[in-house]
């Protein structure tokens, strides 16, 4: 999709390499920047206990940096690698960063300068609370700036209970998709028009926008949404079974599904029942209803309602273990988690880009070591050993 694309990509952490790496699975040419010594921090975040290391992988780093990238180790805060960063830019269809605003205009590698080499090239950049305001220039992770501060935290967690914790990257990957979609448009953009434009993403902007219906509801309706429970569907709930599990159904239209329903919980006493005969009359009895429906879900283990409902029409699922995901039929014939050899022969499981083409994924590389290809890049531009070995000593280059 992305073949003949060139990224450059300036980030560390999580959220805009994951939105290179995407493009990299798509086809296209990504080459990290990184320091020359250590790399992106993300590789030694094992160190500090984070994240783990598993069989000599750091596994966040892979997934983060999967698809095929290059490598290349240079340290832009020298006026030479500043330099060598510009002529990549130069030969680059998209600047894509996660530095804050001040740090690229003290760099010298705003969207002005960056620009000054290469008019056509789109600038885009992964943030935490946006390019204006008062925070513009304040750095963010995932944890504080779309969890916390984006209101996802407290929309997910129970009044007067210690908050949820986010999982992994939950924030950084959901804002890197709306980056990926950016990119992509403004390439669409600069096909048609021949104007190159700008890109900005930030983890705020993503919580909010993830929370357009409860942000919504709050505003015009002037209490908490996420802390008023409007469910008065008793087939739209979760259930408990026997063994402790839990499954949901999403029974939207109450009354076209009530007679099925019924049947297949062996509840006819249910259906007869005139408190429940309508989705109106379910709702004004909504407490009975379901209290009637979880002692039946209750009296059968996860595995006898499974076998039950096999059958059944409607939309419901059980609440699955990241183990039963990884072992679901439906996620391994979809390609929705690959195992791909490292370089050390292991085998890492990759979770792919959601978005499927022609009936598959994209390219499934994995991670470079640091630095791995800045001969090889340097050389492209026309560079030759002298001056690499002139720029190495200098320590320019790793």
């Amino acid at each position: 999709m992305f073949e003949g694309i060139r990224v450059l990509e300036v980030a560390e952490w999580i959220l805009v390499p994951a939105a290179s790496a995407v493009l990299a699975e798509w086809g296209a040419d990504v080459i990290k920047v990184e320091r020359p010594l250590g790399g992106d921090p993300q590789r030694g975040l094992a160190v500090g206990g984070v994240t783990p290391l598993w069989n000599g992988i750091a596994l966040q780093m892979e997934y983060t940096n999967r698809g095929g990238k290059r490598s290349v180790g240079i340290d832009i805060t020298t006026d030479l690698g500043r330099e060598l960063l510009l002529e990549l830019a130069a030969e680059s269809d998209v600047f894509l960063t996660s530095l804050l605003p001040e740090t690229q205009r003290r760099l010298g590698i705003d969207v002005e300068s960056v620009r000054k080499v290469n008019p056509r090239i789109i600038h885009a950049s992964g943030q935490g609370f946006g390019g204006q305001g008062p925070d513009a220039n304040q750095g963010g992770y995932d944890m504080n700036a779309y969890w916390c501060r984006g209101g996802v935290g407290f929309a997910l967690s129970e009044p007067d209970a210690p908050p949820v914790r986010m999982r992994p990257a939950m924030g950084d990957r959901m804002a890197a998709m709306n980056l990926v979609a950016g990119v992509a448009t403004a390439l669409l953009k600069r096909e048609r028009t021949n104007v190159a434009t700008t890109v900005e993403v930030s983890l705020l902007g993503s919580a909010v926008w993830q929370l357009t219906s409860d942000v919504a509801y709050s505003k015009a309706l002037e209490v908490e949404n996420s802390q008023v429970s409007r469910n008065r569907n008793p087939l739209s709930e979760y259930y408990r079974t026997a063994d402790g599990r839990w499954l949901t159904f999403v029974l939207l239209q109450s009354d076209r599904w009530w007679p099925e329903f019924t049947a297949v919980l062996d509840a006819s006493h249910l259906l007869e029942d005139d408190r429940f005969s309508s989705a109106e009359l379910r709702a004004a009895n909504f407490a009975e209803c379901t209290r009637l429906i979880g002692e039946i879900m209750a009296s059968e283990t996860l595995d006898v309602w499974r076998d039950r409902l096999a059958h059944f029409g409607g939309p419901w699922a059980p609440m699955q273990s990241m183990h039963e995901v990884l072992s679901d039929p439906q996620v391994i014939e979809n390609g929705f988690v690959i195992d791909v050899e490292a370089s050390n022969g292991v085998r890492v499981p990759i979770v792919p880009s959601p978005i499927i083409f022609d009936g598959g994924h994209g390219r499934y590389d994995l991670c470079p070591e640091a630095g791995e290809h800045t001969e090889e890049v340097l050389l492209e531009l026309g560079h030759n050993w002298d001056e690499l070995i002139d720029y190495k000593l200098k320590e320019v280059i790793n």
